[in-house]
């Protein structure tokens, strides 16, 4: 039987192809509700889309335990092996709008949704194990470098190069992007990262440093540039479409996460700053440990309600996971649900995607668009036998020291010896393939002093890098770092 079309309010609804006007040539009557509220509804179908990550595309599944974690950790879905957790994870890109085309060389977003029964569980991270910079203060200086420029309403390779001239702890990061790994084949071939440093806690207090890798079991694939080009011309939503299309096939993609576990007093006199996101730990050092697998299997029913609705936060922690000093981490902790309250009201996680599997107790009330809330007391503390804390839900404490003062990382501070590593680690037809990049971006730049401060990082990093790309660009470089 065929459902009848009702309002919103769920009144019968006689006539959706007409308006009521005032003889069949018009105009319009104000009493027709329906068109009013039709269209009062579509100006407002769009929210405003993410600042950071606005085009993207997602998909649903499950976590499943496959090596009990208890030594390390008391978080409910590492406990138990085969313990599976339902997950959803969205995949974005960095810089452009919601309409970009996501073949585009960018930064990939890799964000989870873990439905634990001790609460949502979110570890928002990329397709990179670092990151451009590692103080929040600057986050938004980056995002508007990779935005389009203000004057001329362009992407401009002036503003992103210029930025990362001056800002050397983006190094490591931006030798990635140039890299292959700034243009994965699909989302299904590529890696995703926790990025920060977390601790881990046990039930006997213990804490322990972490590092989270999700390894595609599909393999690693990226495209050429030409590939990329290719594929941009012929589909915008390129890679969002492979997602959808491979699960549909029940060709479902499937990560394999690995931790390394890093013993806390270890960790903070560790060869590198651990809380500096633009540094990785050593696998030699800190092998990676099996934990489990993640699969998609399931495609949104809604994009919508599924996929631009859903709000990640690396703020949202289960007990045996906490936050580290990590000062970008640090900054996320307010920024992402901040964002969420602007994009989708104060009652965002009432939201079906948002919505904890575990039961929800607290004090919160009102606010646009609260679904359902009880009469019962909103206030703490009370004698009315409200919603009561969970002591061993708080966090372990940790020694702080030092003057408050803006002040910047001190620890180790090198911006140019992992980028080294990580072109050294290439192979050569990926060097030349990053050098042919860096040329067609790099060239472009216009701004005085831009190319050579650039050249004297790479330099810096690699000699052979450095010396190649200023061939590249036909600049001296002997002129360039003895100036």
């Amino acid at each position: 039987m065929t459902d009848k079309l009702t309002t919103a309010a769920g009144q019968p609804w006689a006539n959706n192809e007409n308006s009521q006007t005032a003889g069949a040539r018009g105009p319009v009557l104000m009493q027709d509700y329906d068109l009013l509220e039709k269209l009062a509804h579509f100006d407002r179908e769009r929210i405003p889309e993410r600042v950071v990550h606005a085009k993207g595309a997602g998909a649903k599944g499950y976590f499943e335990l496959q090596n009990d974690m208890s030594a390390y950790t008391k978080a409910d879905l590492f406990n138990g092996v085969g313990k599976t957790t339902p997950v959803i994870l969205r995949f974005s890109q960095v810089a452009g709008e919601k309409g970009y085309p996501d073949t585009v060389r960018d930064v990939r977003g890799f964000a989870m949704k873990f439905y634990t029964q001790a609460g949502n569980y979110d570890i928002v991270g990329n397709n990179t194990p670092v990151f451009f910079v590692k103080d929040p203060l600057k986050f938004p200086d980056f995002i508007h470098s990779q935005k389009r420029d203000p004057k001329t309403n362009r992407r401009t390779q002036n503003m992103q190069w210029d930025f990362w001239a001056h800002s050397p702890e983006s190094l490591h990061q931006v030798t990635y992007l140039m890299g292959d790994r700034g243009l994965p084949a699909s989302y299904r071939t590529m890696n995703g990262y926790g990025s920060h440093t977390f601790k881990w806690v046990n039930e006997q207090g213990e804490q322990f440093w972490v590092k989270y890798h999700f390894i595609a079991d599909q393999g690693v694939k990226n495209m050429t540039a030409q590939a990329a080009d290719k594929a941009t011309i012929q589909n915008v939503d390129y890679l969002q479409d492979d997602l959808y299309d491979a699960i549909e096939k029940g060709n479902n993609p499937s990560w394999t996460l690995y931790v390394q576990i890093i013993p806390y007093e270890a960790g903070l006199s560790y060869k590198w700053d651990i809380f500096d996101v633009t540094k990785v730990i050593s696998h030699k050092d800190y092998p990676l440990i099996k934990v489990g697998k993640m699969t998609l299997n399931e495609n949104p029913t809604n994009n919508f309600t599924d996929v631009e609705e859903v709000a990640m936060s690396p703020a949202n922690l289960v007990p045996g996971i906490e936050a580290s000093p990590d000062k970008l981490l640090q900054g996320r902790l307010f920024s992402y649900k901040d964002t969420q309250r602007y994009r989708l009201g104060a009652n965002f996680e009432d939201l079906p995607v948002n919505r904890p599997v575990a039961p929800v107790h607290n004090y919160e009330r009102d606010g646009y668009m609260k679904a359902s809330q009880t009469a019962d007391v909103n206030y703490e503390p009370n004698s009315l036998d409200g919603p009561k804390e969970v002591p061993d839900a708080a966090i372990k404490s940790v020694a702080v020291h030092g003057k408050a003062q803006a002040q910047p990382y001190t620890y180790q501070v090198d911006n140019t010896t992992q980028a080294g590593d990580l072109y050294r680690l290439m192979s050569k037809p990926e060097q030349d393939r990053l050098i042919e990049t860096i040329k067609g971006a790099l060239g472009q730049v216009t701004l005085p002093g831009v190319k050579e401060l650039e050249i004297c990082q790479f330099y810096a990093a690699d000699e052979d890098y450095g010396t190649r790309v200023a061939q590249a660009l036909n600049l001296d470089i002997t002129k360039i770092i003895n100036e």
